[in-house]
């Protein structure tokens, strides 16, 4: 019988046979087809991975923290699951947060669009115009309370045009209707503080001019709280004590919603009672909000991503429009305070906390 001999296959660590040859008078051994046939199926699985393509990369990028917008994100990837994507299945997102400083923006997009990311999610405007800026053919999907057409983000709402499309919750409109309705539970009051982040530099001009034409139509005063830190949140709230306003008006910008822990705290201890736009707000003990659901503006936003994961244009998918309104009242706040809150207003609240 001719000896056989054999090798290690540097592809595969365990022996192989080259030339094995099944003739009359011929066996192979037990040990080497062993090893062959181990080989053989080792070698498999290698190459079936090697076959597959890598998950799609999402970048998002948001101008808060992390730690103040978990449910929200949560939101997002039920939006994301809804088309069939589940971070960490078939889909990766890179997430990257500028913490309330809007200059970190540029650099993070260039971050994001160096990577060769598949979709970029940028939240809220200042993010998306950032976003917008730096990329022209990766899509982009944005979420804002601004009108997205005014601020220079899309040509129309229908029609968005190019790598861009989104989400919009309008809160910027809906400032007359909160002084309105602080006016209802204060209608002593006179004067009226509306805090605004002066850095926010695509939505400051609409919060104040707006604030401003409501205050006329009212027959109210209105004063621009400045406030881009949590200092100057507290600075904002003691002006606002020492100016004797009825009132303090929230906006809706990621610093705000990011700092209502705060903002509810400073309200109590100033005596001075605030309304927000988020629902988030009146749950975590603020007196009031009124406005769109900030989650569901996220869950849409996945939404969008992942049809856009699936082949669909961002230039083919019109701008949604949150258009609910709800009207929160927490009575443990209203007590605490000292203000009654009148049946009308009580019956018209989609949620009472008591």
């Amino acid at each position: 019988m001719r000896a056989h001999s054999t090798t290690v296959d540097p592809k595969c660590d365990i022996l192989s046979i080259p030339d094995v040859v099944l003739g009359a008078g011929e066996a192979m051994r037990r040990r080497e087809f062993i090893a062959f046939v181990g080989c053989t199926v080792a070698a498999r699985p290698f190459a079936a991975r090697a076959q597959q393509p890598a998950m799609p990369v999402i970048g998002f990028l948001h101008a808060s923290s992390p730690a103040t917008y978990s449910v929200f994100v949560d939101a997002f990837r039920l939006g994301l699951r809804e088309t069939g994507y589940i971070e960490g299945q078939n889909v990766m997102i890179e997430f990257r947060w500028a913490e309330s400083h809007n200059d970190r923006l540029p650099a993070l997009v260039a971050d994001l669009v160096q990577r060769n990311v598949k979709v970029i999610v940028a939240i809220p405007n200042a993010t998306a115009l950032a976003t917008k800026a730096a990329t022209a053919t990766i899509p982009i999907v944005f979420e804002s309370g601004a009108d997205p057409v005014a601020a220079g983000l899309v040509t129309s709402l229908n029609r968005p045009g190019g790598n861009i499309t989104g989400i919009t919750n309008l809160s910027v409109g809906l400032i007359e209707k909160q002084i309105e309705i602080m006016r209802q539970i204060l209608p002593n009051a006179s004067a009226f503080g509306v805090l605004l982040n002066p850095t926010a530099q695509a939505t400051f001009p609409s919060f104040a001019s707006g604030a401003q034409s409501a205050a006329t139509k009212l027959g109210v005063q209105v004063q621009i709280l400045k406030a881009s830190s949590p200092g100057e949140i507290e600075l904002a709230f003691d002006t606002a004590a020492k100016e004797r306003m009825g009132a303090v008006i929230a906006s809706s910008d990621p610093l705000f919603v990011a700092q209502r822990d705060q903002i509810v705290a400073l309200a109590v201890r100033t005596a001075i009672p605030a309304i927000h736009v988020f629902r988030e707000f009146a749950l975590a003990g603020g007196l009031m909000s009124y406005g769109t659901q900030l989650a569901d503006a996220y869950r849409l936003t996945g939404i969008y991503v992942g049809r856009i994961l699936n082949g669909e244009k961002p230039s083919d998918l019109p701008v949604q429009q949150s258009t609910k309104v709800e009207l929160f009242i927490n009575l443990r706040t209203a007590k605490a305070l000292g203000i009654a809150i009148p049946l009308s207003l009580l019956g018209r609240a989609d949620e009472v906390i008591e």
